[in-house]
């Protein structure tokens, strides 16, 4: 299997390292414009290249990571290299549509818009798949590499935009609790590395009893607190300062343009 990663930023990075480390035999292939941006990855046993439109005719999987207002440019560089190849984008806020404008005549073999997170270096990320055009054959394929660096789920487009905000920008607001609840840890008398250790163990213990039980979280809740108990009142409190009502606003925050 030959994969281009185009675009060795935070995402694309990850990306190749998180499929080097799930596929050991696969040739992968980032590219970037700058060499000493790529010396990490050839160090960790990938292919590198500055070249977007030489990587992308080698390979059979291509993977776009960039920044959204470098997109069009882009694509309209390697739209040449891309007939029947399948086309993974990565570029957040740009609706099929366009991609599809985009890149009509290139001859792709399939085009799917994809919104992995940055624990994919890790094999954890969850990563929500729309296909634009495709076969089952090659639905099943993208469904296979994102499979094997977490979880993936295929939605519709609407269904996208949700997923990006849960869950790739959702990383950052997950980590957020993590640093308010560390803070709040040091106030009470914790040291700053303790804090930070048992407010992440405590996330992580968390996601695992909800997948172990298959229950709901207000089930699990349910179980933690008790009539008059310390964990009542410190829900109440949270809620009373706007807990539930400030992460919903903040997944709300992006309107999709169209």
């Amino acid at each position: 299997m030959k994969i281009a990663v185009i675009g060795a930023g935070n995402m694309g990075g990850a990306t190749a390292l998180g499929l080097a480390a799930a596929f050991p035999d696969a040739r992968i292939t980032v590219t970037d414009k700058f060499a000493a941006t790529l010396e990490k990855f050839a160090a960790r046993g990938l292919q590198t290249s500055l070249d977007n439109v030489a990587t992308a005719s080698e390979a059979e999987i291509v993977v776009v990571a960039i920044k959204p207002w470098l997109a069009q440019g882009v694509f309209q560089q390697i739209r040449g290299a891309l007939a029947g190849k399948i086309l993974v984008s990565f570029v957040a806020g740009v609706p099929a549509a366009e991609l599809r404008g985009w890149l009509a005549g290139s001859g792709l073999a399939a085009l799917y818009a994809v919104i992995p997170n940055l624990a994919i270096e890790y094999r954890e990320s969850m990563t929500f798949i729309h296909e634009i055009s495709g076969t089952p054959e090659t639905l099943r394929t993208v469904q296979m590499l994102f499979d094997a660096v977490g979880r993936s789920a295929v939605v519709d487009e609407r269904r996208l935009n949700a997923g990006m905000m849960l869950a790739s920008c959702g990383t950052a607001f997950a980590l957020r609790y993590v640093r308010a609840a560390s803070e709040g840890g040091v106030e009470l008398g914790l040291y700053p590395h303790e804090a930070i250790a048992a407010a992440l163990q405590t996330v992580k213990g968390a996601a695992v009893l909800i997948e172990q039980r298959g229950t709901h979280p207000e089930a699990e809740i349910d179980r933690v607190t008790t009539p008059g108990g310390i964990t009542i009142k410190g829900l109440n409190a949270m809620e009373e300062a706007g807990f539930t009502a400030a992460v919903i606003a903040g997944l709300k925050a992006w309107t999709p343009k169209g």
